[in-house]
């Protein structure tokens, strides 16, 4: 029996991560990004000192709107900082810092379920 979730076509599905960079959907991004169901955009935060409120606006001003943010703080777990997590809840958006690789796989399952999520990705 076929347990996996069909995933429509023009979801954003993260296929692999690592080697600096990810494949969302069949297309390699280099670097860090961030990812919602319909939409993958560049992210310029390349190590997790470098996270801000600001450096998650672009996640705040999502069409359409995000519920929940993961963040994939790299290769370890970081506690996310207050400004941060203080932009996120004015927006109504929760968010959980978790290593990279976890985010992406609970982003996949998260989006499959059709949830209103995003993932911000430093990658590793």
């Amino acid at each position: 029996m076929d347990i996996t979730p069909e995933i429509p076509a023009d979801r954003k599905y993260i296929d692999h991560y690592g080697s600096g960079g990810f494949r969302v959907a069949g297309d390699r991004y280099e670097g860090s990004i961030i990812v919602t169901p319909e939409h993958v955009w560049a992210w310029p935060v390349f190590k997790f000192a470098e996270l801000t409120a600001e450096s998650v606006a672009q996640v705040l001003a999502a069409e359409p709107s995000v519920e929940l943010l993961l963040i994939g703080c790299g290769d370890r777990v970081a506690r996310i900082p207050k400004d941060v997590r203080d932009a996120l809840r004015a927006g109504s958006i929760i968010v959980d810092g978790m290593e990279t690789g976890a985010a992406c796989r609970t982003y996949n399952v998260l989006m499959a379920e059709e949830r209103c999520v995003a993932v911000a990705l430093i990658s590793i």
